[in-house]
């Protein structure tokens, strides 16, 4: 979105910790973090991995508390849980000494001070502009894009999209694919668009800070870096939460198969589960013994139930086991992985709590 004489590129991010890979990749394009709090509920089990992710790379950080209108708003309770995060997540003296704005999305106004009305959102971009930095690439170095997503469409083919962190592109321009496996492919950007709000817009050229949308490159997956035909280097693709729970997807072969889904075959299952694989760099698909079964791993149930449910919605139809954790040796050792449980109880039940946990 445009704000006076600057563009700034808002994006969004899952909060889950089962959806770390879409989280990472977000994280890479961006300069700082707006941390988004109810001033009522205060920070949420989820709120923890994506801060922690945050912090982890360096990013700024700006607290907003929304909701400031609701008749259970406790904003000054719910500020104080947040700096007991910062705190608890080891953020720097700088990542903690961030600015504090107090919201009513729904009605558009924002400020400053704690218990004012706000007339707009201003506050809001004017603590963007002075918080968040601008962006560290040249836009005279050699052309360097880093791929964080992909999107597809019937007249374009695949949609590369991604941060520009050096140089300037065009349309019409050579460039060459870094590969993941160290291969280059020459290619040509047939079109480019940029965003404007939730819109893309054609446009005929971008610079270093950018986001931008680029069609005309076959095979180009996630990670992988565009660079200038003249000096092409590589950027290392953004660490992805590795795997820990696997199901057996399969043809539904009980009595009553056949007549709900329009997608029934082993085929049909393959190619969409290949087609989510673009997208969706942390699920890995693996085949099995038998033809008509796959075993699909991924971060975590939530995951997996939400990729079942589209799959249901557009006219799928399976089976599928159920969740077993993924293992791997480490020095001759079996070890499996190991998730952190956040319960949040009154003080005065603490101790029941932690009893009950050291009997579980």
């Amino acid at each position: 979105m445009h704000y006076k004489d600057l563009l700034i590129n808002i994006v969004d991010t899952p909060g889950h910790a089962d959806f770390g890979g879409e989280v990472e990749r977000t994280l890479s394009m961006v300069d700082g973090v707006m941390l988004l709090v109810d001033a009522s509920e205060g920070p949420l089990p989820q709120t923890r991995f994506v801060l922690r992710k945050a912090l982890e790379r360096g990013l700024p950080p700006i607290v907003v508390l929304n909701k400031v209108d609701r008749a259970d708003a406790r904003p000054k309770e719910v500020l104080n849980e947040v700096y007991d995060l910062f705190i608890d997540l080891d953020a720097t003296e700088e990542q903690i000494e961030f600015p504090v704005l107090y919201c009513n999305a729904r009605e558009g106004v924002a400020t400053r001070e704690s218990g004012e009305l706000g007339e707009n959102l201003q506050p809001l971009f004017e603590a963007i502009v002075e918080h968040v930095p601008p962006p560290k690439g040249n836009m005279d170095a050699p052309l360097q894009i880093l791929v964080a997503n992909l999107d597809s469409n019937d007249y374009l083919g695949r949609i590369a999209i991604g941060r520009i962190f050096n140089g300037t592109v065009k349309l019409n321009d050579p460039v060459v694919v870094m590969k993941l496996g160290g291969a280059i492919q020459a290619t040509k950007i047939t079109k480019l668009f940029s965003f404007d709000g939730l819109k893309r817009v054609e446009t005929e050229r971008a610079t270093a800070g950018d986001i931008v949308c680029l069609a005309g490159i076959d095979d180009i997956t996630i990670g992988e870096t565009i660079a200038s035909v003249e000096d092409p280097v590589a950027i290392p693709p953004p660490a992805i939460d590795e795997p820990t729970v696997s199901m057996i997807f399969g043809v539904n072969t009980s009595p009553v198969a056949g007549r709900d889904g329009q997608y029934v075959t082993s085929r049909n299952l393959r190619e969409r589960l290949t087609k989510e694989l673009l997208g969706n760099v942390s699920l890995r698909v693996e085949d099995t013994d038998s033809p008509e079964q796959l075993r699909v791993v991924g971060r975590g149930e939530l995951q997996l139930s939400i990729l079942i449910e589209m799959m249901r919605r557009e006219g799928f139809e399976l089976q599928v086991s159920r969740p077993e954790i993924v293992t791997k040796e480490i020095n001759g050792v079996k070890m499996e992985p190991i998730e952190e449980l956040v319960i949040d109880v009154p003080e005065e039940f603490q101790g029941v709590v932690i009893a009950m946990g050291r009997h579980a």
